[in-house]
């Protein structure tokens, strides 16, 4: 049994690519805006996005609605003579705070026409990949508006710190497109409960592993992604890559193993196990008994999180998320 995926109240995953494409092939024509630099109290970060249509249909957002208007208007005008255009605004200290900033910024924001300088299979080939969880970069040329997509290898600290943004040479802006992360955590204890909305906040699409009809029911974790096959068969059908943190909470090794030994095998930037050092220790040689090696057992996160002295289950769930956040962003090993 799966239950449905929760609808946070507010946008997580981008999905201007996708829609920009959408829109070309229906025939209405779309520009693609992105922030590509900005200074000071800027509402929106680098690589956010924008689409636009020539009917005036939006949907994203470059400056939390400081400037949409012009750059619709801008982008309207780009499609129509079928060119980039490389906008500068300055969001003064009043529209500033009226999205919620203390003081105001300045943002460039690229219009690249879909057809155009954006060249259709580029796009179609970055819609692919993103469907097909492949990080990609893109890589553009300001001056001429000129792109196309290069290898993560050119860009890994980018890649890694999800940070797109203008090159050294003030002319090359770098749009990183990396999955979505992803979440999934093997049982239903009180911890998941507190875990699963956290990391949905954080930026992560959560799924929950539970083959206990009593513990991952839909009353006990309303909305949530529940998957009740055996951990090993669902994490292959979700499949396991570098955008994917497992979190083992069961204590229970016919549970946690299958699933922890699917992720030694594959790419995950994060593998957590709940329990003592001495369950830890025991957990380490059932791995070598099962044939692993020490560089690959090195990799569980085990006991899970930062040791902040967390005792609720909340505060636990916050140790486990701040530790995956250090190990995605290379602040630990």
């Amino acid at each position: 049994m799966t239950t449905g995926t929760a609808q946070a109240d507010f946008t997580i995953f981008d999905n201007a690519p996708e829609l920009a494409l959408q829109w070309h092939r229906e025939g209405v024509g779309a520009v693609l805006c992105t922030v590509v630099q900005t200074w000071g109290s800027a509402p929106r970060r680098t690589g956010s996005q924008l689409v636009v249509a020539s009917d005036g249909r939006m949907e994203g957002s470059v400056s939390g609605g400081c400037v949409e208007g012009a750059v619709i208007l801008e982008a309207q005008a780009a499609l129509e003579a079928g060119t980039h255009k490389l906008l500068e605004f300055g969001v003064s200290d009043d529209d500033a705070f009226a999205v919620g900033l203390a003081c105001g910024g300045t943002i460039k924001v690229l219009l690249e026409p879909v057809g155009h300088t954006l060249k259709t299979e580029v796009l179609e080939a970055l819609v692919l990949a993103r469907t097909e969880r492949r990080p990609l970069a893109y890589e553009v040329d300001l001056t001429s508006g000129q792109g196309h997509l290069v290898n993560i290898a050119s860009y890994p600290d980018r890649m890694r710190l999800d940070r797109s943004g203008v090159e050294e040479d003030g002319t090359t802006f770098v749009a990183v497109h990396n999955p979505p992360l992803r979440l999934i955590v093997v049982g239903a204890v009180h911890i998941a409960k507190a875990l699963l909305p956290m990391a949905r906040i954080a930026g992560y699409d959560p799924v929950l592993i539970e083959p206990r009809a009593a513990f991952g029911s839909a009353e006990r974790f309303p909305g949530e992604r529940i998957l009740d096959d055996w951990p090993d068969e669902a994490v292959e059908k979700l499949g396991l890559d570098a955008r994917t943190a497992l979190v083992l909470l069961t204590h229970d090794p016919k549970l946690d193993d299958p699933a922890l030994m699917a992720a030694l095998r594959a790419e995950c930037f994060y593998i957590g196990a709940l329990g003592s050092k001495r369950t830890h220790g025991q957990r380490h040689q059932r791995m070598i008994a099962a044939g692993f090696m020490q560089d690959d057992i090195a990799r569980i996160h085990g006991p899970v999180g930062l040791d902040i002295g967390a005792a609720s289950p909340a505060e636990i769930a916050v140790s486990i998320l701040a530790e995956m956040t250090a190990v995605l962003r290379g602040k630990a090993e």
